[in-house]
């Protein structure tokens, strides 16, 4: 399967109407890429993840699709959103079976509708947290719903734990976050959690140090937001030696995820090849930590 632009395939229909325009500078800006890439998985023949919610909200955005950096994503870039979005998804759920009763901390939650797409129970307290002007967007976008918070502060701001219950387990989820920050700072937040909660699960995904440097040169949205990426991760032993207390349950590549056997075949076989050759396996890794 060649790298081919989606747009060449297939493409979302330039959005009528009222528009909501979207005026964000720094990492806020990608969230738009991830949104466009669900998106655009959604109206597909065979989606990975589905998103319906993404493909309205696309609809509803104010953009330029002739000029705008988010409709340039490649296939391949488009996949791997996708792939991870709907493993962690897939984890999430697996961890709420269990938890019935628990509080979710879904951080640099962006513009994803996971709660939605998850639908936790009546025992589940669910918290998006990201920046203020981005939590200002989703209450333009989605509804309210019982048991769901939305928390305007940085992820890295101490302060906003002191509001959360914990009373429960927790589960941390960070998607596309840990290369938006400083080591000391994702590690300190991590250590926070793990202190402050009886027990639970951290779910991250991390790019390797080679993997960060090659963003930063290919990466179109991510230059043009002029993002700065910071914590590059390796493998789990990283993590074991940096928040004491935690031990892994899964650390995988995300070409060895269940959810790329969703994958047209082409690309199948492009995630195995990858997943052998160990520069590229190492390249974004997904892990769950418990504690």
């Amino acid at each position: 399967m060649t790298s081919m632009s989606w747009k060449t395939r297939r493409s979302i229909p330039a959005p009528q109407g009222d528009r909501v325009h979207v005026e964000l500078s720094g990492p806020p800006q990608t969230m738009l890429d991830m949104v466009y890439a669900k998106a655009l998985d959604a109206d597909s023949d065979r989606p990975i993840l589905g998103d319906t919610y993404a493909k309205k909200l696309i609809s509803q955005v104010d953009y330029d699709p002739r000029t705008s950096p988010i409709t340039k994503q490649r296939r391949r870039q488009v996949s791997s959103i996708t792939v991870r979005g709907a493993q962690f998804d897939i984890w999430v759920r697996e961890f709420l079976q269990t938890h019935e009763r628990a509080v979710v901390l879904h951080l640099g939650c962006g513009l994803d509708s996971r709660v939605f797409r998850v639908d936790p129970g009546p025992g589940v307290e669910w918290f998006d947290v990201d920046f203020p002007d981005v939590i200002a967007l989703r209450e333009q976008f989605y509804p309210t719903r019982d048991r769901y918070h939305l928390v305007a502060a940085s992820v890295t701001d101490p302060a906003w734990l002191d509001d959360i219950p914990t009373d429960r387990p927790v589960l941390l989820l960070a998607e596309g976050v840990s290369m938006y920050l400083q080591e000391r700072d994702g590690v300190a937040l991590l250590r926070r959690v793990v202190e402050r909660f009886p027990a639970g699960e951290l779910q991250l995904d991390f790019w390797s140090r080679f993997g960060t440097k090659a963003m930063r040169k290919n990466n179109t949205v991510v230059r043009w937001s002029g993002s700065t990426l910071g914590w590059s991760v390796d493998g789990p032993e990283d993590i074991l030696r940096a928040v004491p207390g935690v031990r892994v349950v899964k650390a995988i590549s995300i070409f060895d995820a269940e959810t790329a056997q969703r994958l047209p075949r082409g690309l199948r076989r492009f995630t195995r090849v990858a997943s052998h050759t160990p520069v590229l396996r190492k390249l974004v890794g997904l892990h769950r930590y418990a504690f």
